[in-house]
């Protein structure tokens, strides 16, 4: 069925039209033609935003682990699954088969069981990006334990707050881990954070760095004589459609960070269809997803969206700076990598540092370049289309959120026409509305409002875990009977979605609604600046003002500030209007990110606006140090 595999833009008309109009049939066909069932569901879907309860495929059974495994052994059991690269290139690199994928999986799962793990406990994993994180969330799925994890760049504070929330009675983890030059104590960070975690019966600790731990008697166990003792068969847990798969944490903007539920067979569907489309897969590529597994990016695009199309998926322990900023292209080039996706910081730390490192190899493989993570700014994605894509390898600039589960507006390569910074058109199967602040729908092109979505998509979040008022409240509550983004969003002429930012940045002067991405990206397009981020503080005469935080590329060569400052001004003023023009831009070192590589504009704000009394919990900012510069330097 073509259905499945989208070629060109017409069939991406119809297709779409189809699954709007027809949701139920639509994705019952998916289903049934691309997965393995133990048995079929009884009904499609039942939904009511108003509670919120979504259930797709209801009565299905199945166990996801069959079909991103299992269903591959017989054609594809000498391919390679997941294709491990080091952080140190002088590491080999490591191929896993779909065979040897199998058994290590069955026999991880034997050791869950073994030490007490049972169908619907949640299991904590901070491991760094080592085969074993793949390994054991499919060895979870395996037996129908609950995944929940932890980016393994936490805090120790931040891991415990997890633990405690899911109530996880077990927790895997890694002596250490490698990140570029450094070494970190994985296993130091873990027994601090379980001083705070009664509910921890036992820690498994897989070895990477091959350094000195503390093993807890009766409680720490290595991983590897276990797996050496365990069987490689393990008889796959029968699951129900709307059985929980796994529980992803995302920082709420405000409290305790939320744990996002998806289960187990709507967002099979959802990340597999994906990921065939968005990436236009064919059977030898090799695709390379640069995230980390401890983000929904990594959950849905390195291991159950490829896996499930039998696809060969790259892992990278380390860090696009090291040894040097060539690293990604070099990897590019040793693999042939055919599809490429990473977060615009990635693309714009590459880009400061100029074309030579790009123009040393070979990318000539690469067919799909990808983007996520937030907005892709005009500067950067011309950089990434010319200078690595060669301006033959379309972009896909994706917008989608841990609580969406895959991908939800995005162009299709060779099929939808692209356009710097927009998003372009909603993925088959999704119905995007944008909302005013009366909570009416916007109607016709060339409008701008807030981005909702209003009918269920097979991979959306269940619920928040322990507590689905909170999920009603965050997603369900602003507008009635949808699905409430938080981000703002404009549609153009043609119908082409851009995302303009989240909704709590956008700033309110002088009456007029300011949304801080184009802002930034007006800024961005000065030669001098390598990012920056506006946000609002209080202004006596225009209720809120903006503040510019800027970071200026390393030239070696000094600037006259106060003429920065006028150039930056010209520049928004010319793009935007005089109105986005800046009240105060202070330049700085960096600026604060989390591990995912957001802004901390919540931070920024607070210093802003000379509110420094209470900036939370910066540990587990990616580049904690430099807040405290940022605060000593305000203006």
């Amino acid at each position: 069925m073509s259905n499945y595999h989208i070629k060109h833009l017409e069939e991406y008309y119809q297709v779409y039209r189809k699954s709007i109009r027809e949701p139920e049939n639509f994705w019952e066909e998916v289903a049934e033609e691309h997965f393995v069932w133990r048995k079929k569901w009884d009904h499609v879907l039942s939904w009511d935003f108003t509670k919120p309860e979504v259930k797709w495929f209801e009565g299905a059974k199945l166990n996801i682990t069959e079909n991103c495994i299992d269903r591959h052994l017989a054609t594809r059991g000498d391919k390679t699954a997941i294709l491990f690269e080091p952080n140190n290139p002088d590491e080999p690199s490591e191929h896993i088969t779909y065979s040897e994928l199998y058994k290590r999986v069955n026999q991880f799962a034997n050791v869950l069981k073994a030490q007490g793990i049972q169908k619907g406990d949640r299991v904590c994993i901070y491991v760094p990006m080592i085969p074993e994180l793949a390994i054991s969330l499919l060895a979870c799925a395996r037996i129908g334990a609950i995944h929940s994890v932890v980016f393994a760049g936490f805090s120790s504070t931040a891991l415990a707050t997890r633990i405690n929330d899911s109530d996880c009675k077990m927790v895997i983890t890694a002596d250490g881990s490698y990140r570029g030059a450094k070494s970190i104590d994985l296993k130091g960070i873990v027994d601090e954070a379980l001083d705070q975690c009664p509910g921890v019966k036992r820690v498994l600790v897989t070895k990477r760095t091959n350094s000195e731990v503390t093993m807890k008697e009766g409680r720490d166990l290595w991983l590897q004589p276990l797996l050496d003792a365990a069987s490689t068969d393990c008889k796959a847990e029968i699951m129900d459609a709307e059985d929980p798969l796994f529980i992803l944490y995302t920082s709420g903007s405000t409290g305790l960070p939320k744990g996002m539920v998806h289960t187990t067979a709507g967002y099979m569907v959802y990340t597999a269809y994906t990921f065939k489309n968005v990436f236009q897969y064919r059977e030898n590529d090799v695709y390379w997803c640069t995230a980390d597994i401890g983000w929904i990016t990594g959950h849905s695009y390195i291991v159950y969206g490829p896996l499930a199309n039998g696809a060969t998926t790259v892992m990278f322990e380390g860090v696009p700076s090291y040894p040097d900023f060539g690293r990604f292209w070099e990897i590019v080039e040793k693999h042939k990598v055919t599809q490429f996706y990473t977060a615009p910081t990635a693309i714009r730390a590459l880009a400061k540092q100029g074309v030579e490192l790009v123009e040393k190899y070979n990318l000539s493989s690469l067919k799909v370049l990808g983007s996520v993570g937030e907005p892709i700014n005009e500067e950067a994605w011309h950089w990434y289309n010319d200078v690595v894509g060669k301006n033959k390898s379309p972009i896909v600039d994706s917008w989608w959120q841990t609580e969406t589960g895959g991908i939800m507006i995005t162009p299709i390569p060779y099929v939808t026409p692209t356009k710097p910074t927009y998003a372009t058109l909603p993925f088959i199967g999704i119905q995007p509305v944008l909302m005013d602040e009366h909570g009416s729908e916007l109607k016709g092109n060339q409008v701008e409002g807030r981005l909702c979505i209003k009918f269920p998509w097979p991979s959306i979040a269940r619920t928040i875990w322990g507590n689905h008022e909170r999920y009603r409240e965050t997603y369900f509550s602003a507008y009635e009977n949808k699905y409430f983004t938080g981000d703002g969003a404009l549609r153009d002429e043609v119908g082409y979605y851009r995302i303009t930012g989240r909704v709590d940045d956008v700033i309110i002067v002088s009456g007029h609604n300011l949304g801080t991405a184009p802002i930034e990206d007006a800024i961005n397009e000065h030669p001098a600046v390598a990012e920056s981020a506006i946000v609002g503080f209080p202004h006596d005469i225009k209720g809120s003002a903006l503040y510019g935080y800027v970071t200026l590329k390393d030239t070696g060569e000094s600037r006259d500030q106060n003429n920065l400052r006028k150039e930056i001004n010209q520049l928004i003023s010319d793009k935007i209007g005089p109105i986005a023009k800046l009240d105060k831009i202070q330049f700085t070192q960096g600026l604060p990110k989390t591990r995912s590589g957001k802004i901390m504009r919540r931070i920024l704000r607070k210093i802003a606006s000379k509110d420094t009394s209470n900036l939370g919990d910066t540990s587990t900012l990616l580049n904690p140090e430099v807040v405290q510069d940022i605060m000593d330097n305000a203006l």
